[in-house]
């Protein structure tokens, strides 16, 4: 992760958006204010990276969920080459998967951009005030999580729960380029 052209930085504001979710409701940062920590995890159905480390991000929402943090899966891959990401096929995998965050559809990529996402699976979390405390991977083996060694996305949420500074506030992300246009 190049950290010199990172659109956003630590400590930046979160980039507001108005998305489609799955469920048929329309969310935006205000949506989750009452939510101590927000954890916008750039994905999409098809990359690899992203469905070996799903069951590991459906756990952060299951285990710290009740402690004020909400995830938020966003697609913003390109559906006309890579039609296994249309929300059509967001909402068979959400269900399928089981998913318990929402999970939204970024379909003229302006919120990739203007988080300056470049990869599947990249995460970004934000405190209570939506300032960007941690921006990378979930971990350091996304595809196989027996071979999980460093839980950087954990470590974060766990961090800013209990009001401490997360000690590694950029990993580079690992996954598959974000398909654009």
């Amino acid at each position: 992760m190049n950290t010199q052209n990172l659109k956003i930085k630590i400590g930046d504001k979160a980039p507001d958006f108005s998305l489609l979710g799955v469920d048929g409701k329309t969310y935006s940062l205000n949506s989750f204010r009452g939510r101590k920590i927000l954890v916008v995890v750039f994905m999409c159905n098809h990359c690899p990276y992203v469905r070996g480390s799903l069951e590991r991000i459906k756990a952060i929402q299951a285990e710290f969920g009740i402690k004020g943090v909400q995830v938020v899966g966003i697609n913003s891959n390109d559906e006309v080459n890579y039609p296994d990401d249309s929300f059509d096929k967001m909402i068979e995998m959400s269900k399928v998967k089981k998913l318990n965050f929402p999970y939204l559809r970024d379909e003229d990529q302006s919120v990739a951009t203007a988080y300056g996402a470049q990869c599947t699976p990249e995460c970004f979390v934000f405190d209570g005030e939506r300032k960007l405390r941690y921006h990378g991977r979930i971990d350091d083996s996304p595809r196989d999580e027996g071979s999980v060694r460093v839980t950087d996305l954990r470590n974060a949420v766990d961090a800013l729960i209990h009001n401490r500074k997360v000690s590694i506030e950029l990993a580079p992300a690992i996954g598959c380029s974000i398909k654009w246009r």
